[in-house]
């Protein structure tokens, strides 16, 4: 299954695991449909789906290196270690502009994500009744997930774990956010910012020699919380790309008019025209480890086009969609990857 990849072809890789990862942080941008326009997204579903019980059997075999050829371990290795490289580097950078021009970046993605539409829908000609009414079951789907009102959070394992299976399905599920549904869920703060901060503060510590976390209840707690999320992160990671690897084989046409569907339906909830609705207790806005307002949801508006932000703002959804466009035309990537 494994393919021979030259020393640039790796490269590529790894900055699209930083695409990837810095797209599955922010709320309302899929990284699935980053995988998806950049060409690895099939492959991707394939490689997960080669974590199975010959690959276990290989594992426990000692045969390694027919381990690391079966599962396609060079790509997984690339493609995930430039993603979570990027959740220390490319997302910070990203969580710095949000703060700073929130409406130009949301304008930038909402411009990529249309440009995405035509870039999956332009070579899709199979225009059956049954292809139309996948579109349009995609649309609602995206659209209603776009209008939840979020959950409260909850830190018990069992729930944790489930977000985890959920908020992963952001990088299986092009125009699926993984981080909105973990806002929807509740647990947006508690999993991607406290928990993580935790970690990183624990991984720190432990690398200067420092161990009195052990004895700090609040911080095993975190611990606890995080391993839970990502235990259930890889067990969707596995599990949802069986079920997609098993669907695309057999329904490719009909996968691809729900995914472009969905991603349509979904554009409401990257809409750049909307106003941060902060999560609040006993009358008081609630702050995160690191001193920040947690966000709760966003209340959506029509521009005012007497105002010249909103022009600037049109301007990077071109400059966005556009992005796209180049890529399709000079850099297009997207193959149908066959599993062997």
């Amino acid at each position: 299954m494994a393919r021979e990849r030259s020393l640039l072809d790796k490269f590529f890789l790894f900055i699209k695991g930083l695409s990837m990862g810095a797209a599955n942080k922010v709320p309302g941008v899929s990284g699935g449909t980053v995988s998806f326009v950049l060409g690895f997204y099939e492959e991707m579903i394939y490689s997960f789906k080669k974590i199975n019980y010959k690959a276990l059997l290989l594992l426990i075999n000692g045969r390694f290196k027919s381990f690391y050829y079966y599962t396609n371990a060079t790509f997984l290795l690339l493609v995930f270690g430039g993603s979570m490289f990027s959740y220390f580097s490319v997302s910070l950078v990203l969580d710095y502009l949000l703060q700073r021009y929130e409406l130009y970046v949301w304008s930038s993605f909402f411009g990529m994500i249309l440009g995405s539409i035509y870039y999956i829908s332009k070579d899709f000609n199979n225009w059956k009744t049954r292809n139309i009414v996948a579109m349009i079951i995609g649309i609602s789907l995206g659209v209603a997930i776009s209008f939840m009102n979020p959950a409260k959070e909850n830190d018990n394992l069992w729930f944790v774990f489930a977000c985890g299976i959920i908020g992963v399905s952001g990088m299986t599920l092009p125009g699926l956010s993984g981080s909105f549904i973990l806002i929807l869920l509740g647990n947006y703060v508690l999993l991607l910012v406290d928990s993580v901060n935790m970690l990183f503060k624990t991984i720190t510590e432990i690398f200067t020699g420092d161990f009195s976390f052990m004895d700090n209840d609040e911080r095993i707690r975190y611990l606890k919380i995080i391993a839970s999320f990502t235990g259930g992160s890889a067990f969707g990671l596995v599990f949802t790309s069986h079920i997609l690897g098993y669907v695309l084989k057999r329904w490719h046409q009909i996968v691809t008019a729900v995914i472009i569907g969905f991603i349509a339906g979904s554009l409401g909830i990257v809409w750049p025209w909307k106003k941060v609705v902060y999560k609040v207790v006993d009358g008081n806005v609630l702050f995160d480890a690191n001193g920040n307002e947690v966000i709760e949801n966003y209340t959506r508006y029509f521009p005012d086009f007497t105002n010249k932000e909103t022009w600037i703002a049109i301007l990077f959804v071109i400059i966005g969609a556009g992005i796209i466009l180049l890529i399709d035309k000079y850099g297009s990537v997207r193959k149908e990857y066959i599993d062997e």
